[in-house]
């Protein structure tokens, strides 16, 4: 899996390319918590457009970084989720709790207020 990162202000935008699966949700873990205390994150959109598959330990990675923003006043926007992928996360309930739009611009600039 590929994260690149890209920063505006306390905004983290994150792309991942590959399986967030339990090779890789670790990595994911450290990549934003890095950021989240370096960098004072307050809002994390994640784009997962080139993301396929997803399992149980990516979704506690996305679970534990949502409260940890949350916690801290912040949010966690999950946006380009293929279908299938979309699809584990709303049986796992996650849909629920965070925001997915289908558009990281969309999402960005709907917190900023903008129109």
């Amino acid at each position: 899996m590929n994260i690149t990162k890209k920063f505006d202000r306390q905004t983290l935008f994150i792309r991942l390319n590959g399986e967030l699966d339990m090779q890789t949700a670790e990595a994911l873990r450290q990549a934003i918590d890095s950021e989240i205390e370096r960098r004072g994150i307050r809002k994390i959109i994640l784009n997962l457009k080139d993301v396929a598959f997803i399992d149980s330990s990516g979704l506690g990675v996305i679970l534990g970084r949502y409260k940890k923003l949350d916690a801290l006043g912040g949010s966690f926007i999950i946006t380009n989720s293929q279908p299938q992928v979309f699809k584990i996360m709303e049986l796992s309930g996650l849909s629920q709790i965070i925001k997915f739009y289908t558009d990281e611009t969309l999402a960005y600039e709907e917190g900023r207020g903008a129109s």
